[in-house]
C-alpha cells in the first residue's frame, strides 16, 4: 500500500508565494517512485496536471500556465517532492493534489486527499 499526504496549502493574497509538501510512503516493499506529480481541480473544472518530476534524472515538466511561477523539486533521500509557487493569481486557486507512479506502472495510481489553495484578488 501506498500513503500520500499533502501540506502547506492556505489563503495568499494575489502575488504572493506558497510552498506545498507532499510525503509518499510504502509498507510491503519499497515505494520506488518512477515519477511523482502535483495536479489541481479547481471547483466546477476537471482535474489538471501541474508539474511532474521523474525521479531517475531528476526531469521536470510544468503545464504552460505555471511555467516560470512554479517550481517542483524533490528530496534526495526521502520519497518527498515540494512545489514552489511564486506570483500567485486567482486562477490558480484549487485543490492541489500529489500523485505517485511508480515503477512498472503506467500512469499515476496513487493519491492524496489534496491540499486547499486560496488566492484572493
Amino acid at each position: 500500500q501506498v500513503q500520500v499526504a499533502e501540506s502547506g496549502g492556505g489563503m495568499v493574497q494575489a502575488g504572493g508565494s506558497l510552498r506545498l509538501t507532499c510525503e509518499a510512503s510504502g509498507s510491503g516493499r519499497p515505494l520506488s517512485p518512477a515519477a511523482m506529480a502535483w495536479f489541481r481541480q479547481a471547483p466546477g473544472k476537471e482535474r489538471e496536471f501541474v508539474a511532474s518530476i521523474r525521479w531517475a534524472n531528476g526531469g521536470k515538466y510544468y503545464a504552460d500556465v505555471v511555467k516560470g511561477r512554479f517550481t517542483i523539486s524533490r528530496h534526495n533521500v526521502k520519497n518527498t517532492i515540494y512545489l514552489q509557487m511564486t506570483t500567485l493569481k486567482p486562477e490558480d486557486t484549487a485543490a492541489y493534489y500529489c500523485a505517485v507512479k511508480r515503477v512498472g506502472e503506467d500512469d499515476y495510481s496513487h493519491w492524496g486527499r489534496g491540499t486547499q489553495v486560496t488566492v484572493s484578488a
